[in-house]
């Protein structure tokens, strides 16, 4: 047995998960979880406009990478792994960043491909099923970029990164408060073109269980059942419809600021950029439903983060 910590610094937000990870006699790893924590930082703001990190969303991300680092040693990790995904792949001053991350941690954050980050959102994901229920279609529905990658048991078969997320359609297209009609309809129409130039590489007729990642997902799964705080235990392997998804997106859609922020589960963080993730997750929706007859999404907590762990047995 060892003790690892997995970072993912994704656009909207950066994650630490401290996990011991015990391999079996058939190679397969099991995670036994130690820590979970979750901070937003925003690393990509107006990454999308400009093409570089701001500097003042490197200094958010650097408190936060001092504060992991800090519970990294109190905790014992023997084993650690950063990735960088989407905000940093479109970066022109992401060496500044990278050797902010090195003076931390003692080594570089990974610029991992949209491909590997699907790869081991799915490991993370699936790890809990039954894989009677494959083949998995996960979809990680991030800031920058959203995966989708189809699977049986832990392989993988088709995979494919669009740059659809919460942060990005938010920023693009989303400017009113509440959303304006239009706004909404450029949001869907670019997010329905993305999904479905994915869904010609991924064969999603295939997949018989849709299995969701990351915040958006999460968040709306605890608002479909009404929690009055975010509750990880609720919310992993919690199934919704596609009538869910279509309300409470609809519901997202109809609020201001100020009453988004007021929901018990809404992370702070999360409360400028959930319509854009809204929008994002309803195509997905009924496109899946179109191709392959789904109206049912399990929503999972563990994701791309456990897929790390994994990769460091």
């Amino acid at each position: 047995m060892s003790r690892v910590a997995a970072i993912d610094c994704g656009t909207n937000s950066i994650r630490l998960l401290i996990a011991d990870v015990t391999k079996r006699e058939d190679g397969t790893a099991w995670l036994r979880d130690v820590h979970r924590e979750m901070k937003i930082v925003r690393l990509g703001q107006g990454v999308d406009a400009t093409g570089r990190l701001h500097p003042d969303a490197i200094e958010r991300t650097r408190q936060a990478l001092l504060d992991y680092a800090r519970t990294m040693q109190r905790k014992g990790v023997e084993t650690a792994r950063m990735v960088a995904t989407s905000a940093t792949r479109d970066a022109s001053n992401r060496d500044e960043f990278f050797g902010m991350t090195e003076q931390i941690l003692g080594a570089p954050a990974e610029v991992i491909t949209g491909d590997e980050e699907a790869r081991l959102s799915y490991l993370g994901a699936v790890a809990d099923l039954d894989p009677d229920e494959g083949p998995f279609l996960v979809t990680d529905l991030g800031g920058g970029s959203t995966e989708f990658v189809l699977g049986t048991g832990a392989e993988v078969e088709a995979a494919r990164s669009m740059d659809i997320g919460c942060v990005r359609l938010t920023e693009r297209f989303l400017h009113s408060d509440p959303p304006e009609k239009d706004e909404i309809e450029k949001a869907e129409a670019f997010a329905r073109a993305a999904i479905k130039e994915a869904f010609e590489v991924v064969p999603v007729e295939k997949m018989k269980t849709w299995i969701g990642v990351a915040g958006t997902v999460t968040t709306l799964s605890a608002l479909v059942q009404g929690l009055e705080v975010y509750n990880s235990d609720d919310i992993h392997l919690s199934r919704i419809t596609l009538d869910n998804v279509r309300e409470i997106t609809d519901r997202i859609l109809s609020m201001t600021h100020d009453e988004r922020a007021s929901l018990g589960p809404m992370h702070p963080g999360r409360v400028d950029v959930i319509c854009g993730g809204a929008v994002v997750l309803r195509a997905i929706a009924e496109e899946l439903e179109n191709r392959a007859g789904i109206r049912t999404l399990v929503c999972s907590e563990h994701d791309i983060l456990d897929g790390i762990a994994f990769s460091l047995v």
